[in-house]
């Protein structure tokens, strides 16, 4: 990372890189838990629940590419290896539920996607009028958590 660009970031970096990759171990969790559910949901008026598991699958992947590009930009590396995603994750891992209890599934999904909601607004917090390059990119993706959020609200 370059003189100027550790100056316009205002703050240790090495702290930023590890809030990041917190957030980064999130989104491999919640990709791999949505991801995983959409495989094994059954049942009737599932269908619809698995295309919008495995469309917000792809978008936390993607997430986790964004957040993956941005350390590495800081200087940082993201973390090497999924066992530090369950130490490091903020929001945990919630294997899904039976595959019939749509319901449930979607409730579990919820509060994954207001943990990760939490994350976000953390990270707009801790890095706004500091890197505002971090800042855009934690506030694209909090808003693509709301709008997970609302998308199960809305299955129930």
């Amino acid at each position: 990372m370059g003189k100027k660009a550790q100056e316009i970031v205002g703050m240790k970096v090495e702290e930023l890189v590890e809030q990041l990759n917190r957030a980064y171990a999130d989104e491999w969790l919640a990709f791999y838990q949505y991801w995983v559910a959409a495989q094994i949901a059954s049942g009737r008026g599932s269908q619809p629940v698995v295309e919008e598991l495995t469309r917000i699958a792809d978008e936390e992947l993607e997430h986790a590419e964004e957040l993956a590009q941005r350390i590495v930009q800081l200087g940082g590396k993201p973390l090497p290896h999924p066992k530090l995603w369950l130490e490091k994750t903020n929001c945990g891992y919630s294997e899904p539920p039976d595959s019939r209890d749509l319901e449930k599934l979607l409730r579990t999904s919820i509060d994954a996607e207001r943990c990760a909601a939490s994350v976000y607004q953390k990270l707009a917090t801790l890095t706004h009028s500091k890197d505002h390059i971090t800042y855009q990119l934690v506030c694209h993706i909090l808003a693509e958590e709301l709008n997970h959020e609302d998308a199960f609200e809305n299955l129930i």
